[in-house]
């Protein structure tokens, strides 16, 4: 089944509004019996292929992050390469894929976090920043560091805060190489990045990929 049937048979089945579909095919089935449940079924849409094209189309959305976080790099790097720099791999699909960052060239390494930031208690996103910055920070490489997001004001707050680092290093893996690598040295955040907030440079790339913003996308 294609993408579009898929969703021209989802819209067959949903209707306007799903949820006065579904109340309407809850009444169609009061006092309904073996011999008239099939007929209500079929009036509904509710059927296998209706069932098939709604698993079709939650693949594709569980991959809709990627595909987000993909064209966010490539329509971001016509804007950030600088006259004859050139790439030397870039990484769109989920994680690195093998490779370190999500771009590498002759002059930089960078990380894209495409994060609509919300404001409010958003301790995963928080996690995963830190995690790009402590990674490229460490990294041996004399190239500039870049971490390409979309605003910089919540990620400098959340950079300068004093959210506890052991709350931030959830990842076993992470925490133990943060640990073998420092200790008890560094208590929160703050202390952490201060020193280091030169290593890598925050770039906003919220104008170059504008729908991510309008979309309020998270």
């Amino acid at each position: 089944m294609e993408i579009s049937e898929a969703i021209s048979v989802l819209q067959g089945f949903s209707g306007t509004n799903l949820t006065v579909t579904l109340a309407r095919i809850e009444a169609s089935l009061r006092g309904a019996n073996t011999d008239t449940c099939s007929t209500s079924l079929a009036d509904s849409l509710a059927d296998t292929s209706t069932l098939a094209a709604a698993g079709l189309v939650k693949r594709l959305a569980g991959e809709i992050n990627v595909v987000i976080h993909a064209l966010g790099i490539l329509l971001c790097l016509p804007h950030i390469l600088e006259p004859q720099e050139t790439i030397e791999y870039v990484s769109l699909g989920a994680g690195n894929t093998g490779r370190e960052f999500d771009l590498e060239t002759d002059k930089r390494i960078a990380e894209f976090k495409f994060i609509r930031w919300q404001g409010g208690a958003e301790a995963i996103r928080q996690n995963s920043l830190f995690k790009d910055f402590y990674c490229m920070a460490a990294c041996a490489s004399s190239k500039r560091k870049f971490l390409y997001v979309l605003g910089t004001d919540y990620a400098l707050k959340f950079l300068n805060g004093g959210r506890a680092l052991s709350s931030v290093l959830s990842k076993k893996k992470l925490h133990d190489e943060f640990t073998k690598a420092f200790g008890e040295k560094y208590r929160t955040v703050r202390d952490y990045y201060v020193p280091r907030r030169h290593l890598v440079e925050l770039k906003d790339v919220s104008s170059f990929v504008p729908e991510l913003v309008s979309a309020g996308l998270d």
